[in-house]
């Protein structure tokens, strides 16, 4: 895999938030039961698998995650958060006017009033991969995350918690997709 970077993208088990529909962003909203045996499920997969190295976004969700599904990660990084929702954070889907939702639903050009476009979520998830080195490395992340990039790969999808996406982030393209057979979820 010599200068390759291999991303293994897994979005956090449920929260209370993700239950009620809530939009999560930057709150630091802690995993459900379930989503703690959702995060569990997943260690015989992670397990069978070499990482050189395995980071977290530095919400509670996604450390959570990860600690229950293969350890403690060798770092924690705020560049990995979920998108950042201002004003609507907290709000459920039904509670958002008409011009939010579309706006959400077509991602791009996305800003939330107070908080953070999905131009700049990109440019600092990017960042963050971009400076990991060769090898492949176990991400625990956020489904906004996982959207964006399936997005530039044509793959447009909300994926349900604890997905896994792979990528081979060298050559731009999607290996994988794992969670979509669960079900829907927020």
């Amino acid at each position: 895999m010599s200068g390759r970077v291999e991303l293994w993208l897994v979005r956090h088990g449920q929260t209370v938030w993700n239950a009620e529909g809530r939009l999560t962003g930057w709150s630091d909203v802690p995993l459900t039961g379930l989503g703690e045996a959702q995060a569990r499920a997943l260690a015989p997969l992670l397990a069978a698998e070499r990482f050189d190295g395995a980071v977290a976004s530095d919400l509670a969700r996604a450390v959570q995650t990860a600690r229950l599904a293969y350890g403690e990660p060798e770092r924690v990084l705020p560049e990995l958060r979920e998108l950042n929702f201002g004003a609507l954070e907290g709000l459920r889907w039904a509670e958002l006017d008409e011009a939010h939702r579309q706006a959400l639903l077509g991602f791009d050009g996305f800003a939330a009033p107070g908080g953070e476009s999905t131009a700049g979520m990109r440019s600092r998830v990017y960042g963050a991969f971009d400076r990991l080195p060769a090898g492949r490395h176990l991400i625990f992340t956020h489904g906004g995350v996982l959207r964006l990039v399936l997005r530039e790969f044509d793959q447009d999808r909300f994926l349900p918690p604890c997905a896994v996406v792979g990528l081979d982030w060298t050559a731009r393209r999607v290996r994988f997709v794992r969670g979509e057979e669960a079900g829907g979820g927020a």
